[in-house]
């Protein structure tokens, strides 16, 4: 992969990244209410005083180039709800925990994706086929606000084997990691199982079997660099949507994540979290696809990126 790709995908971000500013700017300020709205009714100099500190009172065109502006200073602005404490401030505490999270899910759906994908492509139309893949259409069809209470109810309150809220231990990972990695295990499951039932009828595949290769070594040894491709594929896009995604899971768990802050910024009018958090989100996107991108290339001499 040469440089001028890097460099061509890196200079594609800018305008994109611009126009995703402009667009959640406008978009919460045309919505109805603002941050100051829900609060209980005070003089109406105390709200000119308060719009005055945070530059509400200018014009809204005024207020967006000043963003902008302190955008490019990496400022996100103070938060109007929680006082004494700027964007930069809610990110760096509570993103490490999404970040956290979000990587322990992954780790679990590759473990367990993989795993159920490459049984079912080493026994096809077996039971070990049948049975992994129709846990897979149930992961997919699950949304995470009903498998996550189902845990909750079966692991924590049944079982009493796990703790079913907080994040202080190793054992409060567990049960919200394996609720939002999930579903994601479910699609890789089916697009491992895809990509070895596609590179087994190759040429070389014969090959190998024609040499006297067991059916595991075939799969471990020639089939897993191939057949993975379609699970890195998938990376990109999950990692961001596991991170991006665990609003309901942060949420049902009691985890002191970005999700919970972007929740109550987005109820509360909070402008500076939600574009905050907003522009974190697309970053992490772009990131994730441009990784996966080059690991791509990096498995498939076949593809050039010029």
């Amino acid at each position: 992969m040469g440089l001028t790709y890097i460099l061509r995908r890196l200079l594609t971000m800018i305008p994109v990244f611009l126009l995703v500013v402009t667009l959640v700017f406008f978009m919460i300020r045309f919505a109805p209410g603002g941050p100051f709205s829900a609060e209980k009714k005070v003089p109406a100099q105390v709200l000119k005083n308060l719009e005055a500190k945070y530059h509400m009172d200018e014009p809204l065109i005024q207020q967006y180039f000043r963003y902008l502006r302190d955008l490019s200073r990496f400022d996100l602005g103070p938060s109007f709800k929680h006082s004494n404490r700027t964007v930069n401030e809610i990110i760096a505490e509570a993103f490490p925990v999404s970040m956290e999270l979000g990587l322990i899910s992954l780790c679990w759906a590759l473990l367990i994706g993989i795993s159920a994908g490459g049984l079912a492509a080493l026994k096809p139309n077996t039971f070990y086929d049948y049975i992994p893949m129709s846990l897979s259409i149930l992961g997919i069809c699950l949304p995470t606000f009903v498998v996550g209470p189902v845990m909750v109810l079966i692991f924590g309150l049944w079982l009493n084997w796990l703790p079913v809220a907080g994040w202080n231990s190793w054992q409060d990972r567990l049960l919200p990691s394996l609720t939002l990695g999930f579903a994601y295990a479910a699609y890789i499951s089916r697009l491992t199982r895809g990509g070895f039932m596609e590179i087994r009828h190759q040429d070389f595949i014969r090959t190998a079997r024609a040499k006297g290769l067991t059916e595991t070594q075939i799969l471990l040894k020639h089939s897993l660099r191939g057949g993975i491709l379609p699970v890195v594929s998938y990376l990109g896009p999950a990692l961001a949507g596991i991170i991006t995604g665990a609003l309901v899971t942060e949420t049902i768990f009691n985890i002191p994540g970005l999700g919970r802050f972007f929740i109550e910024s987005a109820l509360n009018r909070d402008y500076t979290v939600v574009m905050g958090t907003s522009l974190l989100y697309f970053t992490l996107i772009f990131v994730c696809n441009f990784l996966v991108d080059i690991v791509y290339v990096l498995l498939d001499p076949r593809v050039k990126y010029e």
